[in-house]
């Protein structure tokens, strides 16, 4: 007999909000990526949807798969059940996430490899576009001068938003966080040449304006195709149909 599962909604919703596009490097659920859950006395059922039919299949599994990994961590929320909705390899995802099949697994000959390598690519280009926010950030309320970047260290930022989001990526690709530790450094972190700074800083600016654009195209292609069904952008649709509810 299954356990009664006896999580809340908060919960869940702090789960999803960990859950990135890999690709934008922001929460799929501020992208409107999650379309429903829905909660029953077994667990949960979560279903994600993708601005077009034929998004790169690696990141559309890549993305359900993290779902289905930051829901199982959530204290008593029973089975968990991930699907991708609208997508011409739905099918083929959806049963690899419900045999814990894995990537190669779910894609056979297809997959010449796993997502390790892409997911590290995904992750450099966050940590470059969280690294040149800082740096930005850092020059216009300081005196220091572009040809001083590659002094300062985490201990230098401001705290906020910007500075979590670093210490973030840092520790996705491996760096110390360590306040003594330089902010301008590249994925190994080895800290960049000042002659290599500008280059260095003008390419990391490319990577986050890249992001940042394809971020707000992605919204719009979502609403484009979604405009006469939901309301893209807004909190997903949750249905609670427990009968038992958690005492919390």
């Amino acid at each position: 007999m299954t356990a009664t599962a006896v999580c809340t909604e908060e919960d869940v919703i702090e789960a999803l909000s960990t859950v990135m596009d890999p690709e934008l490097d922001a929460p799929i659920i501020d992208l409107g990526f999650v379309r429903s859950v829905t909660l029953d006395d077994d667990g949960i059922t979560v279903h994600l949807r993708l601005p077009t039919a034929f998004c790169s299949p690696n990141f559309a599994y890549l993305m359900a798969s993290d779902t289905l990994d930051a829901l199982r961590l959530v204290e008593d929320i029973g089975q968990v059940r991930v699907l991708l909705d609208d997508h011409h390899d739905s099918e083929k995802i959806n049963a690899g996430l419900a045999a814990d099949a894995g990537y190669v697994g779910t894609f056979g000959p297809e997959a010449e490899e796993s997502l390790r390598e892409l997911r590290r690519t995904f992750l450099s280009k966050a940590h470059a576009a969280a690294m040149e926010r800082c740096v930005e950030a850092h020059l216009k309320r300081t005196d220091l001068q572009a040809n001083e970047i590659y002094r300062i260290t985490l201990g230098d930022l401001a705290p906020g938003e910007n500075k979590d989001a670093l210490l973030r990526r840092r520790a996705g690709i491996g760096l110390s966080n360590c306040p003594a530790s330089r902010v301008f450094v590249d994925d190994n972190g080895k800290r960049i040449p000042p002659e290599s700074v500008p280059m260095r800083l003008r390419l990391a600016k490319s990577v986050r304006i890249s992001m940042e654009g394809n971020a707000h195209f992605c919204r719009g292609l979502l609403a484009t195709r979604y405009t006469d069904s939901e309301s893209v952008g807004a909190a997903p649709r949750i249905t609670n149909l427990r009968t038992t509810r958690s005492p919390r």
